[in-house]
């Protein structure tokens, strides 16, 4: 969007713009009317050449009757030959003499020329092969064509007299099959020519009126313009500069403008609006002054009261992980003493599911408390025993909730990686899977090698669609907020992924949902 600096401006783009639309304005004018023309020029060269037609069949036809009609009514008195001079005499009389382009011409079947007024001197030859500059063999198509039932058209090269050269010509023929001839008439296309010229000239007589016509109309609006702008505009920036000059003065006394100093009455008004909104900024820096004498000392107390508080978070988050592992290592203990003695007991079952539930959100808060404060070395593991691990420690778990596990675990797979950060992946993920699969389902697991280099790890469950696939491995986020858990699992197990440069895919849909890692067998570099 162009934007006016001043009004000088604003004056000179509007002179360009009324020059452009009026050059745009005349240039569709007469694009519009050369179409128009053409158009008009197309019709009329169809309508002559139409009518033409018509004209010269209608006079072939005619005469085609007179001599069926003479031959017919002799036919017993004359002989032949003496009824065909007769016929030949009477198409000559009835011959426009002083239109040398119009005329009959009669051959017979053989190609022989038996009548052409133009050239008597080639009465009697056999023109059958002659054949025009395009090599048409245009004798040959007459009588052709005329032999069809209702005659018909051809268009050649033909020599025209009174050009005294060759033009375009389009003859009918039609034959009188008595005597073996053909007898045709032809016009020639380069007629229409100077009715096109004559055309031609109307057209750009109309086309020069209508850009005068516009020009004298730019002119006006031009010379309009200028006087805006040696009137108006010189006003409007008097107003202008006058409300600057006062602006000025304002800043050592506090007084409205005198309304004798402006011209137009929506200048006053402006200035008016201006005096007023310099009193209430007046009046609100003195409020912020006052405001903000003490504002910094409060921003300095709450600052240290949210750090005390977010310190105290921290602490009681590091004692309470570490307060909770002594007791769950009785409870654990306890449990494995008890299963010695009544191994089938289904509530001693859900306490060790329970119980495992805290071990796994332990591991979990562990991690987040230490993962930026400790090294996390990677050493050589036996992915294929250390899964098949995890999910003796789930099992309990899952059957708790009425589900099963199915594995498919290739062996002896072996990757390089941390211990911990690869049990947060696993068991982050089996946790899932036990707590979002529907009820009485199995739970699908898979560990293979994709290639050489590369392991896959997948956990498949039948459960709801996710949604938001994008928002899943989020802070705090969670999809089916009826479950428990604190939406921070995904999101641990996306960190170390990114860090160890794994790759992650879901796939979700109405009947399944699928997560699947893959890990470089002996990748060292972190991101």
């Amino acid at each position: 969007m162009i934007r006016a600096k001043s009004l000088y401006h604003l004056i000179l783009y509007s002179i360009i713009f009324i020059i452009f639309l009026t050059s745009s304005f005349t240039f569709i004018i007469i694009d519009n009317a050369f179409d128009d023309f053409n158009e008009k020029i197309q019709i009329m060269k169809n309508d002559y050449f139409s009518k033409q037609k018509d004209l010269i069949e209608a006079d072939i036809r005619k005469t085609t009757k007179f001599i069926d009609y003479y031959h017919n009514k002799y036919k017993d008195t004359k002989t032949e030959d003496e009824i065909k001079n007769d016929v030949l005499h009477a198409i000559e009389m009835m011959r426009e003499v002083e239109n040398i382009n119009d005329y009959v011409f009669i051959y017979d079947f053989e190609g022989t020329s038996v009548y052409y007024p133009i050239s008597r001197n080639n009465i009697g030859k056999n023109l059958y092969e002659f054949t025009d500059p395009t090599g048409k063999r245009v004798i040959k198509e007459l009588v052709d064509i005329s032999q069809k039932k209702n005659g018909g058209f051809v268009k050649y090269i033909w020599y025209k007299p009174e050009l005294k050269d060759e033009a375009l010509k389009i003859s009918y023929a039609l034959s009188y099959k008595p005597w073996n001839w053909t007898i045709g008439k032809g016009i020639y296309l380069d007629e229409i020519d100077a009715l096109i010229k004559e055309k031609k000239k109307e057209h750009d007589e109309k086309i020069s009126n209508y850009i005068l016509q516009i020009l004298s109309l730019t002119i006006m609006l031009v010379l309009y313009s200028i006087f805006i702008y040696k009137n108006a505009t010189i006003l409007i920036v008097n107003d202008v500069k006058e409300i600057g000059r006062y602006f000025k003065e304002t800043q050592k006394s506090d007084t409205r403008i005198s309304q004798n100093r402006l011209i137009f009455g929506e200048f006053k008004v402006i200035a008016n609006y201006a005096y007023d909104a310099m009193h209430n900024i007046k009046d609100k820096n003195q409020m912020l002054e006052g405001l903000n004498k003490h504002l910094e000392e409060k921003v300095d107390e709450q600052t240290k009261a949210l750090s005390n508080l977010l310190e105290s978070q921290k602490r009681f988050l590091k004692n309470s992980v570490h307060e909770v592992n002594t007791p769950l290592s009785i409870i654990r203990t306890n449990i494995d003493l008890l299963k010695r003695h009544t191994p089938t007991n289904k509530y001693i079952a859900n306490i060790e599911s329970g119980a495992k539930i805290i071990q796994y959100i332990y591991d979990d808060l562990s991690y987040l408390i230490k993962k930026d404060r400790v090294e996390y070395p990677k050493e050589y593991i036996n992915f294929s025993e250390y899964l098949i691990e995890r999910l003796n420690f789930f099992d309990s778990i899952a059957k708790a909730n009425d589900l099963y596990f199915i594995n498919n675990i290739e062996e002896d797979i072996y990757i390089k990686f941390n211990h911990t950060e690869l049990q947060r992946i696993v068991d982050n993920n089996i946790s899932n899977s036990i707590k979002y699969s529907k009820p009485k389902s199995p739970i699908y697991i898979r560990l293979s090698y994709f290639n050489d280099e590369i392991v896959e790890f997948s956990v498949k469950t039948n459960s709801e669609m996710i949604e938001n696939k994008e928002k899943i491995f989020s802070d705090f986020y969670r999809e089916n907020n009826s479950r428990g858990g604190f939406g921070l699992g995904l999101r641990i197990v996306k960190e170390i992924c990114d860090k160890n440069l794994v790759i992650i895919n879901l796939d979700s849909n109405d009947k399944d949902t699928k997560f699947t890692y893959r890990f470089r067998i002996n990748e060292n570099t972190t991101s």
